[in-house]
């Protein structure tokens, strides 16, 4: 009998990326075919049901990887950066242009003087770079507002993006990014802010799926993180952390703790944290941008997750200071390079534990039934190349929900 569905793709290769299969889960003939937006079918043409549409599409031997996903990005800012570009060029290091006023704290006031229109307008090529790529899944963070009407607009103005763009957009609240300046001082007083008002309102608007914070000397300290995080548990919100990236702060174990979908950068990370991150199941988000853009030389453990079992997912981080980065190919070729990934790591950390890190995998991140039909379609020869090639875009198609 002859199941109807709403499109198969047939003749291609895939990668399904699922899990229990060997490296990227390759089916040499391989079929797709989906309705209503889910996959029904993905595997060997030969071992296919029988299907009917009236969109079929012949890929004529192209690759298909499940669509890609960005699981960390900060798109919503106002203003630029360029100029701490500059500085970091003559030899300021990050944490001396934070202390002087610059970073995010720059950012912020620029974000603040912005209409959540603006805001929404102004990340959109961001968007569009990213969507040309094949992403499918973008995470947005606030962070640049730093106040409740702005962390709020921001917010706002990241889920218009979806009304924008045929793409899943979710939104992480990050208002313990930095100390404000009209707190400075008084840390303790922002972050009861943030635990009282700034995440119930939130919450209560379904404007957050997840709530992130800055675990660091010129930031927040594990006291202040684990306030954030207990506010962000009694409103139903699950956690991840930006941790161990300027230093070994132990924020990877207290995201650990928290059962953190990911905890993010990660170069200062110790066998502490790498075991507390394994027995949580916390994702090692990787983010090879801002170790390119700022210099970096101390690379994460990548051998030490690798021994633990610990997932690794790769992001752009795109933001205006540290990371504006806008491309996930690039982002694997840094992280191979940098890195040392393997191509089934690159691969994985875009699509699959991308996926993990976001607590979508049940939806999305590799090609099964049941999961949405988020698909890109591929002009290469073999995987290799979506990792092997900079400023090459091989993308044939990009497939969202089906469409």
């Amino acid at each position: 009998m002859t199941e109807r569905c709403d499109a198969i793709w047939r003749g291609a290769r895939l990668a399904t990326m699922a899990e229990g299969r060997p490296g990227l889960g390759v089916v040499e003939d391989g079929l797709i075919a989906a309705r209503g937006g889910v996959i029904l079918y993905a595997g060997a043409a030969a071992a296919a049901p029988g299907f009917d549409a009236e969109t079929i599409v012949e890929c004529d031997g192209r690759w298909i990887t499940p669509g890609l996903i960005d699981a960390h990005t900060h798109l919503i800012f106002g203003g630029d950066r360029a100029a701490e570009f500059e500085l970091r060029l003559a030899g300021a290091a990050y944490e001396e242009i934070a202390r002087a006023g610059g970073g995010i704290v720059s950012t912020m006031r620029a974000t603040r003087r912005a209409p959540q229109e603006a805001l929404t307008t102004a990340a959109l090529p961001r968007l569009d770079a990213l969507i040309a790529e094949g992403a499918t899944t973008v995470e947005v963070k606030s962070g640049y507002g730093l106040r409740l009407e702005d962390e709020l607009k921001s917010l706002r103005a990241a889920k218009a993006l979806a009304q924008e763009r045929d793409v899943t957009i979710l939104t992480t609240l990050l208002a313990a990014h930095a100390v404000p300046p009209e707190y400075a001082g008084d840390a303790e007083a922002y972050v009861d802010l943030i635990c009282e008002e700034i995440i119930p309102a939130a919450a209560g608007e379904h404007l957050a799926d997840a709530v992130d914070a800055f675990c660091e000397t010129i930031a927040f300290s594990r006291d202040q993180v684990r306030r954030v995080f207990e506010a962000a548990r009694r409103c139903g919100l699950r956690v991840k952390l930006h941790a161990e990236q300027l230093s070994n702060s132990g924020g990877a174990a207290l995201a650990a703790e928290f059962s953190a979908l990911s905890a993010d950068h990660l170069e200062h990370l110790d066998a502490a944290g790498v075991a507390a991150m394994a027995k949580a199941g916390t994702v090692a988000m990787l983010l090879p941008g801002a170790f390119y853009a700022t210099r970096e030389t101390l690379a994460p453990p990548i051998a030490a997750l690798r021994a633990h079992g610990v997932p690794m997912a790769l992001a752009t981080d795109c933001n205006p200071g540290t990371s504006p980065l806008t491309s996930l190919l690039l982002t694997m070729n840094m992280a191979a390079t940098l890195f040392r990934l393997t191509i089934d790591e690159c691969l994985a950390g875009t699509t699959r534990e991308a996926a993990r890190a976001l607590g979508r995998l049940d939806q999305v991140g590799t090609l099964e039934p049941g999961k949405r039909c988020d698909l890109a379609v591929w002009n290469v020869e073999r995987p290799a190349e979506l990792v092997y090639r900079m400023g090459f875009n091989p993308l044939h198609a990009r497939i969202w929900s089906g469409r």
